[in-house]
């Protein structure tokens, strides 16, 4: 049996509430109500008619005493946990803040502190794998955020550091970020493990990454580049120099 189309209108606006990861607006979901791709069926509402059936679907939460509402924020609309639940969702993020993060998300990190603001394409483009999982553990650890939508086609999302990222690493603005020379002396502390993956990545061969260890640098440009033959490779840190200054 076919659904009444105005109970598909109410399920398809609290579908795409409840998908969405940041607010949207009446208009937007006319928008894509009334947009049809390969001829797909096309809703037409007014605004009114968005904005009542909003109040609906929250007085059936009401209703059924559910934890969450659909609230308006920022010019849209979002779903929102109840405040008498902040306690416990304050207990989940801090829990899910002690786990570690992973080398693929620290990485994910660097290219947005760097290349801000940057969107996840981009960000892919770089790193040469998706990037949902990390964008959306960083975002949960409040360390990168929505900082508008590129100009370019689609408008994707540009994402960027926050403030609790500058507090996270004791810098007072991204101008402290370290250097491209400060960086490789990082990558020789870590054995040149980066370097190796960095390499890897530009299909050399184990043979020729050996050969190569050392000789692949940041330029002042923020770009990769091979030391020329006769232009020594940054120096690794000696066992004592490691012994006397044990890591944090």
């Amino acid at each position: 049996m076919t659904e009444p189309i105005s109970e598909s209108k109410r399920h398809i606006i609290e579908a795409l509430l409840f998908a969405s990861d940041e607010p949207l607006s009446v208009a937007q979901i006319i928008d894509i109500l009334k947009s049809a791709e390969n001829s797909g069926p096309r809703i037409r509402m007014k605004e009114d008619e968005v904005v009542n059936t909003i109040r609906e679907l929250n007085g059936e939460y009401v209703q059924a005493g559910r934890s969450f509402r659909i609230i308006q924020v920022a010019g849209g609309f979002q779903f929102a946990t109840m405040p008498e639940f902040a306690e416990w969702l304050g207990r989940m993020v801090k829990e899910k803040a002690r786990r570690k993060l992973s080398q693929a998300v620290i990485e994910t990190l660097s290219v947005i502190a760097y290349k801000q603001p940057i969107t996840k394409p981009e960000i892919e483009a770089i790193r040469g794998v998706n990037a949902d999982y990390a964008i959306q553990r960083l975002m949960e650890r409040g360390l990168v955020t929505i900082v508008g939508r590129s100009a370019t086609a689609g408008r994707p999302l540009l994402y960027g550091t926050t403030s609790d990222f500058l507090k996270h690493f004791g810098l007072n603005d991204l101008s402290d970020l370290p250097k491209p020379r400060e960086i490789e002396e990082i990558m020789a502390d870590q054995g040149f493990e980066m370097e190796k993956e960095i390499l890897k990545r530009m299909g050399k061969t184990d043979e020729e990454i050996e050969e190569q260890l050392g000789k692949t640098v940041v330029g002042a440009d923020g770009e990769l580049r091979e030391l020329p033959p006769d232009e020594p490779p940054p120096s690794t840190p000696s066992a004592s120099e490691d012994n006397e200054n044990p890591p944090q």
